[in-house]
């Protein structure tokens, strides 16, 4: 759930782990089952209500005492095995076809028998990534319209609580957790069948995929979500691998770390805390507040754990939210997120570094090295681009990210990794970080997961027009474009060049079809400008909220470029000066260069309107003579 939860803990009161289950699954929600149970218990994950993943082994485990026999059975398969010394055991049944009818999971131990129903076999799909990703599906434009209409008795839905710790946990609790922030409470690892009662606080764009994969498919469809809102790439890799990446960015980031972790002082930071608290009831005492202060306001007591539990250091959300539930049968997984790394100045490089050793890592958690994996490329934020504010829209870490996002699918692509998926959301545009406009964006990945996982019609359109071919003519920047069903919005003027020279100053291109007289020719685009008589770059879409209207069957045609110019290149090529440290500005650099990028964009209006003004010399107009 958004926000940080705030856990509000309700004893067990000594209720056994399997009856406290039962009690959640009966509906007597309001209760916390630990994360392993005392005698025979199942991993959380393992629930009533819940969906097995079709055509693969189904793999079930839990917890016994050491030495005891556990026998499981699903449908007419049966297998046993022994806990072992640490209690674990584990075991895998045959694997069955797709089916809504529900079943029952019997596990059955020396003393105790545990059943688990309405159990039904079809395709689980995760989510991550951050707080767009997590983004409820009642927050969206058109949300209230999709709950009313999510009766889905064949979807169900999971969210995985959000622990934190760099040890590799090896199960979570299942929580019935109070959220300030909202004023309400939120439950975290429970199924639950789609309702509108239930679908509310769910993921928009995970369940958006998962109605669109239903109603295409008629095979029950389990959604996972192990999303974190404010979270960083780093933070989902396993610490292990996240180390052995050895460049300078990635080494970088774990040395500071681990200099956080080492410095920090737990009863210092109690002292700063107890400090600021006694100087803010001093200040409100002699400014004759006193009343203001909340009745509930108490001295800090607590020593809190500091950057070593941060949701963000780096290998904490794996360890604590991918690595409970590796090893679980899923058919595949999404991944929206990059706010957070775009706050970093340069920060695409590191993501570059480690967004795909990510993938790897979660196919290999999940025992599937051709797992299919769907990227969702960054959203869209702040002012909108035009051409007041064009090249300023450049300076913003967020479409460089963006790009490695499209980038990393190309490569996957080029690899011939056919499990690989990637759309776009830059063109739902909002000025809000967390764009409500995502009901398109979960049926675009659902396109390419009908497509290329479900075998639905390839008319189905998922996959960006791109740029084949670009040739330079004189002034004329040429590009051709693999397939030719671009079309503008309105079939207006072609929004979203910009061209530069040799040395990389760009400007807003006019963009126009290289045969405006044939409406059905749309493979060739020219880019010219005045100010740039002999373009060598181009970029399109290059902009955190980017103004751009090129699209084929609803599908945006991407980020792209054909330079390699980092923003500290572009501090060069604009005010001649050469950052501090090399590829990295700071505050005053980056202001700098904005503000030399407002003076283009405006030397360039006010060029538009000197020419404007010679070519329609002012003349009364009858109303003065």
């Amino acid at each position: 759930m958004l926000g940080v939860l705030i856990a509000a803990w309700v004893t067990l009161a000594g209720i056994p782990h399997a009856e406290a289950n039962e009690k959640l699954v009966q509906g007597q929600d309001r209760i916390d089952v630990p994360a392993i149970g005392e005698g025979l218990c199942l991993h959380n994950l393992f629930q009533s209500g819940m969906v097995l993943q079709r055509d693969k082994p189904i793999r079930i485990w839990g917890w016994a005492d050491a030495g005891e026999n556990v026998t499981v059975t699903f449908g007419d398969k049966t297998d046993s095995c022994t806990a072992a010394a640490d209690r674990s055991w584990k075991l895998e049944l045959p694997a069955q076809p797709a089916s809504s009818q529900p079943q029952t999971l019997i596990i059955k131990g020396n003393t105790t028998t545990l059943n688990l129903a309405d159990i039904l076999i079809g395709d689980v799909w995760l989510l991550g990534g951050q707080s767009n990703m997590e983004f409820p599906i009642h927050k969206l434009d058109g949300g209230s319209l999709e709950i009313a209409s999510a009766n889905f008795h064949n979807i169900r839905l999971f969210t995985v609580p959000q622990l934190n710790g760099p040890d590799e946990k090896k199960a979570f609790p299942r929580l019935y957790q109070w959220n300030d922030f909202f004023s309400e409470h939120f439950r975290q690892g429970s199924w639950d069948v789609c309702s509108p009662a239930t679908v509310t606080e769910m993921s928009g764009i995970g369940y958006i995929f998962a109605r669109r994969l239903h109603m295409a498919t008629q095979i029950p469809i389990g959604i996972i979500d192990a999303s974190r809102g404010g979270t960083c790439i780093e933070t989902w890799l396993p610490l292990d691998l996240l180390k052995s990446i050895d460049t300078p960015e990635v080494q970088s980031l774990l040395s500071e770390w681990d200099r956080k972790v080492a410095e920090f002082d737990p009863r210092k930071d109690l002292a700063d805390r107890l400090k600021g608290h006694t100087d803010w009831v001093a200040r409100m005492k002699a400014s004759g507040r006193e009343s203001e202060i909340p009745a509930d306001r108490k001295p800090p007591s607590d020593l809190r754990p500091g950057p070593a539990m941060d949701m963000n250091r780096p290998g904490n959300c794996y360890a604590s939210m991918i690595a409970p539930i590796a090893g679980l049968q899923i058919k595949g997984a999404l991944w929206h997120q990059g706010y957070n790394n775009a706050l970093v100045s340069n920060g695409h490089v590191m993501y570059h570094q480690v967004f795909p050793k990510m993938i790897g890592a979660w196919r290999a958690a999940f025992h599937d090295p051709q797992l299919p994996f769907g990227i969702i490329s960054q959203e869209t934020e702040g002012v909108p681009q035009d051409l007041s504010n064009y090249l300023e829209s450049f300076t913003d870490e967020g479409v460089y990210i963006r790009e490695v996002h499209y980038k990393t699918f190309l490569d996957y692509q080029k690899a011939g990794d056919k499990n690989i998926g990637y759309t776009s959301s830059f063109d739902q545009r909002r000025s809000w970080y967390h764009p409500q406009i995502k009901i398109p964006v979960g049926e675009r990945i659902a396109a390419w997961a009908l497509v290329t996982q479900y075998g639905k019609s390839s008319d189905i359109r998922w996959l960006p027009p791109t740029i084949r071919e670009i040739k330079i003519e004189g002034p004329r920047m040429i590009l051709t474009m693999a397939r030719f069903e671009v079309i503008p919005y309105n079939d207006g003027p072609i929004l979203g060049f910009a061209i530069a020279g040799k040395d990389g100053k760009f400007q807003p291109a006019k963009a126009e079809w290289s045969n405006p007289n044939a409406p059905g020719d749309r493979s060739t685009i020219v880019l010219t400008s005045p100010l740039v008589p002999e373009p060598v770059y181009y970029r399109h879409a290059w902009g955190r909220n980017p103004l751009a209207n090129l699209k084929a069957d609803g599908i945006p045609l991407d980020t792209l470029r054909n330079d390699n110019f980092t923003v500290a290149d572009l501090y060069q090529i604009y005010t001649g000066k050469k950052s501090a440290i090399p590829n990295i500005l700071n505050g005053a650099e980056r202001r700098e260069l904005t503000n030399a990028l407002k003076a283009e964009d405006l030397k360039r209006r006010r060029n538009e309107a000197e020419t404007f003004l010679k070519e329609h010399p002012a003349t009364d107009s009858p109303a003065q003579k």
